[in-house]
């Protein structure tokens, strides 16, 4: 006898706004999940900043109530507007306190082991992490770097290991130029695609470039990423460089979905310069548009970018620059680094990621019986 399909609270807050990695991330599960006889979703958000589609429930809680409240204590627990689930999923680190069993997504542990350099709304973000795991919640880790050390810094053996899935390219007609590109005029570029905060490493990249800017007179160096909180410190490294490196950096700020493609698409490399890292979605969508990654080799990259990426041990700025020297004059073999990251790309499946998470979503509520 088939069972019933589970009833999954998951939360679709990180899908409004602007799409940041994580925000990708529960797109892809939540599109997933949905195609699946054997879940129910009832998507769920705790906003009060974002009208909710259709089918979208708002818990009555202003977030930054909801974030003081719940980093603290067990007050205003969720289950009077989450009854009907069988396990609830918290998406994005945090999930409100419920006597349900819980899931929560974890995809890098930077702010828990770096507390100082975090922002008190992620402080505090930890904090309710940390209550949820000692009330009995899973951790879904989206790689195995990251299952080590959320394991290791939150005290559980109650991790598991659920890759998330690779990009779907738009069609190239969706593709467009940045107007602050216009001018290029052709010359080649290296694209960097982060949010502007500490653990993307942007300001060593600005000295790498700046190594490589003296041999390489045309190539020039886009930004293209949200500020955050090394935004000042990524401003001070730009106009530190010399004027043959600074002139030919771009900043864009946010992009959306269509300019990030073309720029991808048009670089002659792409740059990942992370200090941490809990996934590395750009790293997929380069080698999914064929083009060649330079990355450091840091937390979840290791296992995420194959073949098609040069990877750097050390974060130090002339070996980072050694490294996209090697990739720009193809004596990397770039055809090859191409080919493989093709190959890579395709590990990597949005179906498999829904499989395991119900896989996951089953065996705890079998173990909270």
């Amino acid at each position: 006898m088939t069972p019933p399909p589970l009833h999954v609270a998951i939360d679709i807050g990180p899908m409004y706004g602007h799409r940041t990695g994580v925000g990708v991330a529960v797109d892809g599960m939540v599109r997933t999940l949905r195609d699946r006889d054997d879940v129910e979703l009832g998507p769920y958000l705790v906003s009060y900043r974002s009208r909710p589609d259709a089918g979208h429930t708002r818990l009555p809680v202003p977030g930054i109530v909801a974030s003081h409240v719940w980093s603290r204590s067990n007050r205003i627990a969720a289950d009077r507007w989450l009854r009907d689930a069988d396990v609830v999923h918290g998406t994005n680190y945090v999930a409100p306190p419920t006597e349900k069993p819980t899931v929560v997504s974890v995809y890098d542990c930077w702010f828990l082991a770096n507390p100082g350099s975090a922002s008190a709304l992620v402080r505090r973000a930890g904090a309710n992490l940390r209550r949820r795991v000692a009330d009995g919640a899973w951790i879904h880790a989206s790689s195995g770097a990251t299952a080590e050390q959320a394991g290791a810094l939150l005290g559980t053996d109650r991790v598991r290991t659920i890759f998330l899935g690779g990009p779907t390219p738009l069609p190239d007609s969706d593709e467009r130029r940045p107007d602050q590109l216009a001018d290029l005029g052709g010359r080649p570029f290296i694209i960097c695609v982060a949010t502007e905060e500490r653990r993307k490493g942007l300001p060593m990249l600005v000295s790498a470039f700046e190594n490589l800017a003296g041999d390489h007179h045309d190539v020039q160096l886009v930004l293209a990423g949200a500020p955050g909180d090394d935004t000042a410190t990524v401003t001070a490294a730009i106009e530190a460089a010399g004027s043959h490196a600074r002139d030919r950096i771009h900043r864009l700020g946010t992009v959306d979905d269509g300019v990030k493609q073309w720029l991808i698409r048009h670089a002659e490399l792409l740059a990942y310069p992370s200090v941490d890292e809990g996934f590395g979605f750009p790293v997929l969508e380069a080698h999914a548009l064929g083009t060649p990654v330079v990355a450091t080799a840091v937390g979840s990259v290791t296992e995420i970018a194959g073949d098609g990426t040069e990877l750097v041990a050390d974060r130090d700025p002339i070996s980072f620059a050694e490294a996209l020297q090697r990739v720009l004059t193809g004596s990397t073999g770039r055809l090859r680094m191409i080919e493989a990251g093709y190959r890579n790309v395709a590990r990597f499946r949005w179906d498999t990621t829904a499989a395991r998470l119900t896989d996951l979503y089953r065996d705890v509520v079998e173990i909270a019986r």
